[in-house]
């Protein structure tokens, strides 16, 4: 096909887009930021070239720095990241020689601006939302657009995608300080602040066509062949953006999953369409869909489709840009078993369902031992997750003969994966694809609101679970005291004591404290709880990251990921991380003596609860504020976070 392919973009997708380049020998070259000088795409790449800064502004969406790198390194094709697509063929057609991966210029404006997408999906006999179909000029139109409308409506920008630049508003307010905000982060985040209004489905699923939320996917070629690729299921978002995915939907029936298809194939024939894309819909409780956007890239999500058909989607990007007609007919398009992909983020789910975080991963392992799993990332130990790019850590998937077996594959997986030193949302994965309603396939995009009301808080323990934990946390503790007194595999000291084989224990957990006696039996421990004995055994390999204990011939996964010398310890167990103190006897009894600290009083504070830029401050010293208003407004990742204040008052200073 091509000797050498430019990649403009970072993390997993230029790294699954280098590696299919290898497996088909072109030579890659991959661009970066200078932040970005030691990343996973820069060293997997056969050629590297720094763009400029850290800010996307200034490298990766800095398209006069990337026409040079072209025409320096001679690349006879682009794969360019998807905030570039606009600009790409105008530019490239200037360049003789060089061939854009993907669609053409005129598909991926007209797909790329949600009002002429909306227009054409029209025109095209396409299911579309109802709703305004042009630009919003200023916040009072958009308050009159949503009262012709009617409450509640979508506000959302028209070059956006990813959930960026999208608002709910369910009064004339929220559409105010939507239209203000979904401005904004479209001008960041695509360098186009239009907006346009359109009625909310309220409770709908999201799934998209893969055409080479639910989603069909579909892919077409130069020559007037196109396939749809099934659908995905992307119902589980948070902030507009998807956390779970999987292929296929269990609401689809066959005649849904064809009319979706064939709609998704005929607009992308509409718009003389050739690669790879996406057609995203909104499905309501009764099977109807309409049609919500295109998306002319590789979507994040893609892995499922790939599972579940066979097909490898970037080896057919490449080879449709080439000229090649596609080797597959539509019947030859399979549901072989079933996928699901969890996006793994640095974010800590216990606020609002995953806010960012930032930080080096000193320890990093990822779950490639578990059967039928697959991981894309595009970091390593000892990366950098910043304040710059997105917090993605990895896409993780999982393939199984049918949903139930996929589902168990990713627990497992959830389970084993190593993350240390950001935050990340592990814990709200593992809870989501475990929790009844999921597994029943009951969801739709208000799937987290409606099951966390009051915001994520982790797995909530059983009695057993709670036993399970103590007598393991306990016995990891006696484990560790048995440790210490050795040297080399002897006793320490030649004149020590017999061994001891009883302890007893105080354990502290949340709010309650719990008296647990072990007894060491050969290699295993024997512990009292709750006046219940638990049998707990393992290798007890206390250097390793993951520990297997078997309680009660229940076999678990268990991460214990700090300790200190006053017997507090965090063992991640279930996927959530819980916090305990384990103490002797004596100690416990004599711990009541120590003064407690004071939790300090932040009520008085306004405080940033990640690094980013202050974008907006909307008070001064000496105003009066209410609980609840405004202050400012943060940004960081590419979202923008409206900071308000904890109490009544006066601004003392900024």
């Amino acid at each position: 096909t091509f000797e050498k392919l430019l990649i403009a973009n970072r993390g997993e997708i230029a790294c699954r887009v280098i590696k299919t380049c290898k497996k088909m020998g072109i030579k890659t070259v991959a661009i970066h930021s200078d932040v970005d000088a030691s990343a996973v795409h820069v060293k997997m790449a056969d050629e590297a070239v720094c763009v400029g800064p850290a800010p996307t502004s200034k490298s990766y969406l800095n398209m006069d720095a990337i026409m040079e790198v072209i025409k320096k390194t001679r690349a006879q094709a682009v794969s360019l990241n998807d905030c570039l697509l606009k600009f790409s063929s105008l530019s490239l057609q200037a360049s003789e020689g060089v061939t854009f991966i993907g669609p053409d210029t005129h598909a991926i404006e007209a797909m790329g601006d949600k009002i002429e997408s909306k227009l054409l999906a029209k025109n095209a006999k396409v299911n579309t939302i109802p709703g305004f179909d042009g630009v919003v000029k200023d916040a009072d139109e958009a308050v009159r657009i949503a009262r012709e409308i009617g409450y509640p409506v979508m506000i959302k920008a028209s070059a956006g995608g990813g959930g960026k630049g999208m608002r709910i508003a369910w009064d004339d307010e929220e559409t105010r300080e939507g239209f203000r905000f979904s401005s904004q982060e479209a001008a960041s985040s695509f360098g186009d602040d239009r907006l346009l209004i359109e009625k909310f489905i309220d409770n709908p699923r999201h799934i998209e066509i893969q055409v080479c939320i639910i989603t069909t996917a579909a892919i077409t070629d130069k020559h007037g062949n196109a396939l749809w690729l099934n659908e995905r299921e992307c119902s589980i978002q948070r902030r507009n953006q998807k956390v779970v995915e999987e292929a296929p939907s269990t609401f689809l029936d066959p005649e849904t999953r064809r009319a979706m298809g064939e709609q998704a194939v005929a607009l992308a024939k509409a718009v003389k369409y050739s690669s790879a894309g996406t057609v995203e819909f909104l499905v309501d409780s009764s099977k109807n869909f309409y049609f919500l956007e295109m998306n002319t890239r590789l979507q994040v999500e893609h892995p499922v489709t790939e599972c579940i058909t066979g097909l490898d989607l970037v080896q057919e990007m490449i080879r449709v840009a080439k000229g090649y007609p596609l080797r597959h007919k539509q019947d030859d398009i399979p549901i072989n078993g079933w996928a699901v992909e969890c996006r793994v983020y640095a974010e800590d789910p216990y606020k609002s369902f995953g806010l960012p975080s930032i930080g080096k991963l000193f320890q990093y392992q990822e779950p490639l031992h578990v059967p039928s799993v697959r991981v894309d990332s595009g970091i390593q130990q000892g990366s950098d997750i910043s304040i710059y790019y997105d917090p993605m850590i990895s896409k993780l998937i999982t393939h199984g003969s049918n949903r139930a077996e996929a589902l168990k594959r990713m627990e497992e997986a959830l389970d084993n994966y190593v993350i240390r030193g950001v935050a990340h949302n592990i814990s709200l994965l593992r809870e989501v694809i475990i929790h009844p309603r999921f597994v029943q396939g009951d969801i739709s995009t208000k799937f987290l609101p409606e099951v966390y009301p009051d915001g994520f808080k982790g797995h909530k323990l059983t009695d057993l679970e709670r036993r399970e934990l103590l007598a393991t946390a306990a016995s990891l503790y006696v484990a560790e005291q048995l440790r210490s007194q050795r040297f080399l595999g002897t006793q320490r000291i030649s004149i020590a004591k017999s061994k001891r084989s009883s302890w007893e224990l105080s354990v502290r957990l949340g709010d309650g404290i719990y008296p647990v006696a072990v007894s060491k039996d050969a290699s295993s421990f024997s512990v009292e709880v709750d006046g219940m004995k638990l049998n707990v055994t393992s290798e007890w390999n206390l250097a390793s990251p993951l520990l297997s204990v078997t309680v009660d011939g229940t076999q678990r996964i268990i991460q214990r990921l700090s300790r200190n010398a006053s017997g507090e310890t965090s063992i991640q167990f279930l996927g959530t991380v819980y916090k305990l103190q384990i103490l002797t006897k004596v100690a416990a009894e004599l711990s009541k003596y120590m003064p407690e600290k004071a939790a300090e009083d932040t009520s008085s504070i306004l405080r940033s609860p990640m690094p980013g830029a202050v974008v907006a401050v909307s008070v001064k010293p000496g105003d009066m504020v209410s609980e609840g208003q405004e202050i400012c407004v943060i940004e960081a990742m590419k979202m923008q976070n409206s900071m308000i204040a904890a109490k009544t008052g006066k601004v003392s200073h900024v």
